[in-house]
């Protein structure tokens, strides 16, 4: 690689942080604790370790308490009001922030409450993204998070995002063209959905 070429376009992170813990007790997923810190600083360090340099956050749940409480210093937040109709409504609040702010190749979207899932997985769906601007991680062949889309896909993405189902409906749509990139060996694609689920966060 020469000196004068151009770096690559950025690849924008855009973390999904809204989620109200409704099966947690009403706990903000953001706000939960991971290593003495709220859980929503660990999934942006994830994102800026694995390569994104710019972190959109959506938030939803307690959006003021955790501006107040979370140390989110250089990301760009983004409430999404309508966050209790699910995941679909923070996807589609946070390609439309990225699309008016412009300058991003794609967006690399992850989910607050996966904290096994860590830079180097993030790093891996990165660098297999490029090709098609359609990549996500696999745990054992089973699509997950994170999922990377190129900038000219977001207003279609963000089109069929509702409801808890996210991009589903898009990525099958879209299967042929869509890298999968086996994180298994590197990350654990597991959900902090249940009390019991919580003992999973380090202390």
């Amino acid at each position: 690689m020469t000196h004068h070429s151009a770096p690559p376009p950025a690849t924008a992170g855009l973390l999904l942080a809204a989620g109200g813990g409704r099966r947690l007790g009403g706990r903000p997923k953001a706000l939960l604790g991971f290593r003495g810190r709220p859980l929503v600083e660990h999934a942006v360090r994830v994102l800026r370790e694995g390569g994104c340099r710019q972190v959109y956050v959506v938030l939803g749940a307690a959006a003021a308490e955790v501006r107040e409480r979370a140390e989110l210093t250089g990301c760009v937040l983004v409430e999404n009001p309508d966050w209790e109709h699910g995941m679909g409504s923070s996807l589609r609040a946070g390609l439309r922030r990225l699309s008016a702010h412009g300058g991003c190749a794609a967006a690399l979207t992850s989910l607050v409450d996966q904290p096994g899932i860590g830079p180097a997985a993030v790093a891996r769906v990165l660098a297999a993204g490029g090709a098609t601007g359609l990549a996500a991680a696999s745990y054992g062949g089973e699509r997950g998070h994170p999922v990377l889309f190129g900038a000219d896909r977001w207003d279609d993405v963000a089109g069929t995002a509702t409801g808890d189902r996210g991009a589903r409906a898009y990525l099958r749509e879209h299967a042929a063209e869509l890298a999968l990139v086996e994180c298994g060996d590197v990350a654990q694609p597991y959900d902090i959905d249940l009390p019991e689920d919580l003992a999973r966060l380090e202390p």
